[in-house]
């Protein structure tokens, strides 16, 4: 038997750094997102040769063991031993499995579009569909958070595992204790394409490390630093007001509080933007962009602006300057996680 899924990355839109601990916990976090046509892929095929085989086909590593019922969190392929061995603990009775697995993912590590986040999403899909687990989506995105958080220890918010389950345009919150709320937004079809005219997603052609930016963010909240905390409250309101904008299709208003929610989360954490992404960005300015920001933590990855699209073209030359960087076509998902059983 053959098991596939797939996973839909996301654009964070506003309050990006406000689902990460202790901010949430304390004050209540909030986020608007949305999820793109670009994907993590995982496919499982069982089999009974009592080996358990893990490939990312995208970087090129492969892992091949005897089956056992949890294997090391040691550095390599993490995010695919994670999920096996919390999925034997929890739901195989501590039994071994054996299968052969293979990932890829449309964006790299590092991408600010929650790369690793919707890996784990579709990693443990493939076990859900395979092994039939009562998981529902909040389940399965909780979850994924826990493995990646805690189990394997990465840094990170909780927004990226619930809009890869969900799929859509999502305002979530986030409160104490794990407690997540995600309300599906009802986009009109009209608004959805002016966004995609409007909007550009440029990959700057660096990755970044996220958890260092984190870390960084986590520590100003701890030690009570007013400037990230004034910042992210800021963060917090600006993602009300371009909740509302875009229900309502302002796209000028969007924009606007795009551009003022980028100087917010600057003031978060001094890696968040560096001089090469403030060079890319008064580029795209001069260009005619009306504002922008960088998707996920900051420091490199994707960012996204916003133009009259009678502007697009002009831009995406004045882009052209950057060596390394491309612009990436993109559209709006309304799906999230999905996985099918090739018999």
């Amino acid at each position: 038997m053959i098991i596939r899924s797939k996973a839909p990355l996301r654009l964070g839109i506003a309050g990006g750094g406000t689902d990460v601990s202790p901010y949430c916990d304390e004050y209540g976090g909030v986020v608007l997102n949305a999820t793109i046509d670009m994907y993590a892929y995982c496919t499982l095929e069982a089999c009974n040769n009592e080996r358990v085989v893990f490939t990312a086909a995208d970087r090129n590593e492969t892992l091949e063991y005897k089956m056992k019922s949890s294997f090391p969190i040691d550095g390599r392929l993490d995010l695919h031993k994670g999920v096996y061995n919390r999925v034997v603990k929890d739901f195989n009775n501590g039994k071994p499995l054996t299968f052969c697995m293979t990932t890829y993912s449309d964006a790299p590590p590092g991408s600010g579009l929650g790369s690793s986040s919707t890996m784990v999403v579709a990693i443990l899909k493939t076990f859900v569909e395979w092994l039939n687990l009562p998981l529902g989506e909040y389940d399965i995105a909780h979850l994924a958070y826990d493995i990646e958080r805690n189990e394997i220890g990465l840094s990170g918010g909780k927004q990226d595992q619930y809009a890869a389950t969900f799929g859509g345009f999502n305002f979530i919150e986030f409160y104490a204790n794990d407690r997540v709320i995600v309300n599906p937004l009802r986009i009109k079809g009209w608004i959805m394409d002016e966004l995609e005219s409007s909007m550009i997603l440029y990959f700057t052609g660096t990755s970044r490390d996220s958890a260092k930016i984190i870390d960084e963010q986590k520590n100003n909240v701890v030690t009570r630093q007013e400037k990230s905390l004034q910042a992210m409250h800021a963060l917090k309101q600006d993602a009300y007001t371009m909740k509302e904008a875009i229900l309502k299709g302002d796209i000028a208003k969007f924009a606007k509080t795009l551009g003022k929610s980028w100087e917010a989360k600057k003031q978060m954490a001094d890696s968040i933007s560096n001089s090469y992404i403030d060079r890319i960005y008064a580029t795209a300015l001069e260009a005619g962009v009306y504002a922008g920001k960088v998707s996920g933590a900051g420091g490199g990855g994707f960012m996204m602006f916003v133009v009259n699209p009678v502007k697009r073209l002009q831009v995406i030359e004045a882009l052209k300057a950057f060596d390394g960087g491309r612009i990436m076509n993109f559209h709006f998902v309304t799906d999230g996680t999905k996985g099918w059983k090739i018999l």
